[in-house]
């Protein structure tokens, strides 16, 4: 695998503060922030310590990214470069009662600071025609098994048992353009997806498109995401009935689901590999309900960047964790975890997106190239070859059916 150093100078703090660092990201997460965190949520430490707050934050930090490492060891790295300074290593006890006294608290802070859509040097990256393009979705993270964190996760059923260590479901708001989290959830995996994101709700805002699979396409929640001003482009199951409202020179027809008017886009998707070709259906709604302005075809070439949640999720699970089960051993030392992989997640995408030099290229360009396939050998047709004409869509009258 091909890995890349990043190097500069970074200024460090004196005395029992010079480990509060994480090297170059200390850019992204800098002191003042650190401290306006602490002092918010009233964790600043009321005498000077061995381990003081500021430095656990940036413990926390570095723990997520050296997560192959105990605490010991990532504290021994953060000391690396501070050769000459006169610092004395923690005791294992000694780190694990700092992280006890900061909390959850001041790791939820700062990760709503470092969150939402990383900026860029591509004025145009992540946007389709003006709104800014997000996705959201859910997955799972394992937890150690003990009793306290089995209190509150639960191992979820298989197919052949149960999962081998409990989890606890993870939903988030993710930037297409530049996979940076602009929101995130998580609690009990015991608790559905949909639920989670109608917290995220909050987070959505006029000027956006939301991307989401059939499980999020409930009418309830399509109204409530759609309530905040935000568009939306959803997948739905392609057998289900939708009263017609009227159809689209296009092909496409506008539905009613509950008060909200939406438009509904029959497509085909063909994956091509080695082994052949296979053709699906898919059902999308929008609300984006004018095909002259938003091409039913377009539309459909865009709902493949819902994958980049996918893509982020991998980041996070698979080069991050490297597979590995969260550390913490009680729900509040979990949350406290979560959110400071959160944190270190952001700051990565936030410090690659944003070089320090004009020639480095961000990930993504955004329009100026073509959309991007979940897979290699993927495409996408519009109207699909075999679709009905118009005035047969529907089995019924009154009824948008496969």
């Amino acid at each position: 695998m091909e890995q890349a150093a990043v190097t500069g100078a970074v200024g460090v703090a004196a005395g029992v503060f010079a480990p509060g660092h994480i090297g170059e990201l200390t850019r992204i997460v800098p002191f003042e922030m650190v401290d306006e965190v602490l002092a918010e949520t009233r964790a600043v430490q009321r005498r000077v310590r061995l381990v003081p707050a500021r430095v656990t934050v940036y413990l926390l930090l570095a723990a997520a990214l050296f997560n192959g490492l105990g605490y010991q060891q990532v504290f021994d790295r953060l000391c690396a470069r501070l050769a000459g300074l006169p610092l004395l290593r923690p005791s294992g006890s000694a780190l694990r009662q700092a992280r006890q006294r900061l909390g959850p608290a001041p790791m939820k802070t700062l990760f709503d600071l470092v969150s939402g859509p990383a900026v860029t040097t591509a004025a145009a990256a992540g946007r389709w025609r003006g709104p800014r393009v997000v996705a959201v979705d859910g997955t799972l993270l394992p937890v150690p098994d003990c009793p306290a964190n089995l209190a509150v996760s639960t191992r979820q059923r298989l197919g052949n048992g149960t999962s081998g260590y409990p989890q606890l479901r993870l939903a988030a708001l993710v930037a297409c353009g530049t996979r940076s989290v602009i929101g995130a959830v998580f609690g009990p995996a015991t608790t559905d997806e949909l639920e989670y994101a109608r917290r995220l709700a909050d987070s959505l805002q006029p000027g956006m498109l939301l991307l989401g699979d059939r499980d999020f396409s409930s009418a309830a929640l399509l109204n409530q995401l759609a309530a905040t001003g935000a568009d939306l482009l959803m997948r739905c199951k392609a057998n289900r009935n939708l009263p017609v409202v009227s159809r689209c020179h296009d092909g496409s027809v506008l539905t009613r689901i509950g008060p909200l008017t939406m438009r509904v886009i029959d497509a085909e998707i063909t994956i091509r590999t080695a082994r052949g070709s296979r053709t699906g259906r898919y059902r999308l709604l929008t609300t984006l309900t004018d095909p002259a302005t938003h091409p039913a075809g377009e539309l459909v070439r865009l709902y493949h960047e819902r994958w980049e949640i996918e893509t982020a999720y991998a980041e996070l699970k698979s080069t991050i964790l490297g597979g590995r089960v969260l550390r913490a051993r009680t729900p509040d030392g979990i949350e406290q975890e979560v959110r400071a992989l959160l944190t270190a997640y952001q700051a990565l995408r936030t410090r690659w997106l944003t070089p320090p030099t004009a020639s480095r290229a961000p990930t993504r360009t955004g329009p100026a190239s073509p959309p991007r396939s979940p897979l290699p050998g993927i495409s996408s047709s519009w109207p699909p070859a075999s679709s009905p004409a118009p005035t047969s869509i529907s089995s019924a009258p009154s009824a948008v059916t496969s």
